[in-house]
């Protein structure tokens, strides 16, 4: 089997349009949740977000692309923009038919849907845009980021909820890794920061109208956000042979099924993929230094969560570190994970640990290092990556310094 390791990586998010701003604002433990500046937000219980302020679709894309392009689309293609030029690829020969694209995404084109269903049902319109449906459909930014840089391998969407980004980050590094594809372009993206996106997620009541604050006692829930992170999982020996900056490398992913409950989250469960990563990497429990947590800030993920870990780390898990990045930039649902692994490969190459912010008071069933409020200096060989969804679906990669 090929090693994969990751040779290029961007973003946009609440805290910053690119890389490095994202990484010094998890340095700094800055926040980037704020509140709402959206449409009909005065109808909304929820009024805050991690929102990408300021975006300007014109500054980065035509008219024309403009028409075709939903938000999430936009944010996938400048992140993949960005993670491409720091590849240096060039996908114009052969190169093009052994690369593809596998994108996480729940919602899609959800600021779409919105749209027109407010010109549909509100104002009353008998038609809509002729480009609605490739605009709004969940592989639409899969397939943008396909066309753009000429990528004619195996590209598609994955929508698995909240570990959407996981899952297709874990099936680029198996066709990397088994010979399928010489170079995958992966991540996620989401923008469900609009009033229908908002309004339905407080239908389930997990929302937090105050603050992100995951494995702290005092905490009430989760906060959203928006965005995208993409990046280039590459052969080893192929990255090598041309001089490639290496980030980090990928060396093991698992998944599995609660098959228990449509929202309520399975210790036994989660613990499978992270074991299951594990034997994946040829880890022991013991090589693993940090752990990005999914931690959403509500009590019944943090509480399992941290059992699950404490599952399969045994006595280990009171050395390890793990923190939630939500606390920052929020839960970007399908995009979150995807954001999330620049906090793994930052643990990893500048031997910083991003923060979890928010952290007011210890919770007695979360009792492990979650490195709060303030980020931290310390070498880590191995770092994971967990993302639980609804559904009962989990995902967790493990990723090595190089």
């Amino acid at each position: 089997m090929k090693r994969v390791v990751i040779t290029g990586a961007g973003t946009i998010n609440a805290l910053a349009y690119d890389v490095p701003g994202t990484l010094q604002a998890f340095r700094d433990a800055r926040c980037g949740i704020s509140e709402l500046d959206i449409r009909d937000v005065d109808r909304l219980s929820v009024k805050i977000g991690g929102q990408v302020h300021g975006w300007d679709a014109e500054a980065h894309f035509n008219r024309q692309q403009i028409v075709l392009f939903d938000k999430f689309t936009q944010f996938t293609l400048l992140a993949a923009r960005q993670a491409i030029a720091q590849s240096g690829l060039s996908f114009d020969g052969n190169l093009g038919y052994e690369t593809g694209v596998v994108l996480g995404t729940a919602g899609g084109g959800v600021n779409t849907w919105d749209e027109n269903y407010r010109v549909v049902y509100e104002e009353g319109k008998n038609r809509v845009h002729p480009f609605v449906v490739p605009k709004l459909m969940n592989n639409a930014a899969a397939s943008h980021v396909s066309m753009e840089f000429n990528l004619r391998g195996p590209s598609y969407t994955v929508a698995t909820a909240c570990a959407s980004s996981n899952h297709a980050m874990g099936q680029a590094f198996h066709m990397v890794r088994s010979g399928m594809s010489r170079v995958m372009v992966t991540g996620g993206a989401e923008s469900m920061l609009c009033f229908g996106g908002i309004k339905a997620w407080e239908g389930l009541r997990v929302m937090s109208k105050e603050a992100c604050r995951p494995f702290s006692l005092t905490r009430n829930g989760m906060v959203q956000g928006e965005g995208a992170a993409m990046f280039v999982f590459e052969e080893y020996d192929h990255a090598r042979a041309r001089g490639a900056e290496i980030l980090a490398e990928v060396i093991g992913f698992a998944m599995s099924s609660d098959a228990a409950d449509i929202v309520m989250p399975s210790k036994q469960g989660a613990a499978r993929a992270i074991a299951g990563a594990l034997r994946d990497a040829r880890l022991n429990p013991s090589d693993v230094g940090y752990i990005n947590a999914h931690g959403t800030g509500t009590a019944a993920n943090d509480k399992t969560e941290c059992a699950a870990v404490a599952d399969v780390f045994g006595a280990h898990a009171d050395h390890l570190m793990i923190s939630s990045t939500k606390s920052m930039h929020g839960h970007l649902i399908g995009g979150t994970g995807a954001v999330e692994l620049l906090a793994c490969i930052m643990a990893l190459r500048d031997g910083v640990i991003a923060p979890t912010i928010g952290y007011e008071e210890p919770d007695p069933e979360c009792a492990l290092d979650v490195v709060p409020n303030e980020a931290r200096e310390a070498r880590v060989e191995v770092a994971i990556s967990n993302a639980f969804a609804f559904g009962g679906l989990n995902a967790v990669l493990a990723l090595r310094r190089v």
